[in-house]
């Protein structure tokens, strides 16, 4: 892998990261429904105008825009709101990886190596560690709501490999989706709405919504879906792993976040579970964008 493109897929794995630390200061400026809703408002436009949509299917479009972008946002911030550390969210959430493998064994026939089933049982421990020795560091539902958008997340891994599709692309066209279940939902089920669009005039408001769909979206699709197709999802998925790294450190250094150490170890548990589980895949004879699990928060 060039020197270059090792690079640009550790800066994707850093806005990843840094993301959930938006993430967490976005839900002081808006209800978790209506963010989830403007972020995908700014990834699809004016982007779906510059991108044609090809062959990308509405029905595939549909059914990933609900799963991915309905489900597994709403569950994720809202989580997040309820009380789960930004940087704790973003190892949590990795637990898709586990979760995708146990669905690919089932819906796919794709067994996992016995390398992976190793990390997956570490991988649970860790988290199983976490729901039975937390403290007043982390919300009980909210851990709950964020291992339920993992899970989400997972049957959407599992929609976008059997469609094959270019997962940019996809991104891109799917987030007009969410628009309207996102904003009918934030109508019903919250209330505010008028001064929280008030502050995309603030630094934190505009910052929080341009970044999650501009930077965290488009960008580091682009960039991940580049490299996707130049190298063998093996050589590219490792990365992935940093998206944890960076995003407890960033929750550390920016909001000064401080898990217990037992909470601490768990988590360790949970991010070796995760890299045995990531490089215990069997090689694959050619790249495919949807091959890998998807990451992002």
């Amino acid at each position: 892998m060039a020197f270059r493109d090792i690079v640009l897929a550790v800066l994707v794995a850093a806005i990843w990261g840094f993301n959930f630390v938006v993430i967490k200061e976005g839900l002081d400026a808006f209800p978790p429904l209506l963010f989830s809703g403007l972020r995908f408002l700014f990834a699809a436009f004016p982007a779906v105008f510059f991108l044609r949509r090809g062959s990308l299917g509405w029905s595939t479009l549909l059914k990933v825009g609900l799963v991915l972008g309905v489900v597994k946002y709403a569950l994720l911030y809202l989580g997040v709101k309820a009380g789960v550390p930004a940087g704790l969210s973003s190892l949590v959430l990795q637990s898709q990886v586990i979760f995708t493998t146990v669905l690919s064994a089932y819906l796919l026939q794709d067994a996992p190596s016995p390398r992976q089933r190793v990390g997956m049982g570490v991988a649970l421990l860790g988290m199983l560690l976490i729901a039975t020795t937390r403290q007043g560091d982390v919300s009980g539902l909210g851990l709950a709501l964020v291992i339920a958008a993992a899970v989400a997340w997972a049957f959407a891994n599992i929609l976008i490999k059997k469609a094959s599709v270019d997962t940019f692309k996809l991104m891109v066209w799917m987030s007009l989706v969410p628009l309207l279940p996102l904003f009918v939902l934030s109508f019903l089920f919250e209330d505010g709405q008028a001064e929280a669009l008030s502050r995309l005039l603030t630094f934190k408001g505009a910052g929080a919504v341009l970044y999650t769909g501009l930077l965290a979206t488009i960008l580091a699709f682009g960039i991940w879906g580049h490299l996707m197709r130049k190298y063998s999802p093996n050589v590219v998925a490792p990365f992935s792993l940093l998206v944890p790294l960076f995003g407890m450190a960033c929750s550390a250094l920016v909001l000064a976040e401080r898990l217990s150490p037992m909470v601490m170890g768990a988590a360790l548990l949970v991010f070796a579970g995760l890299v045995l589980i990531i490089l215990g895949r069997r090689p694959l004879s050619s790249p495919s964008p949807a091959s890998v699990p998807l990451v992002k928060g």
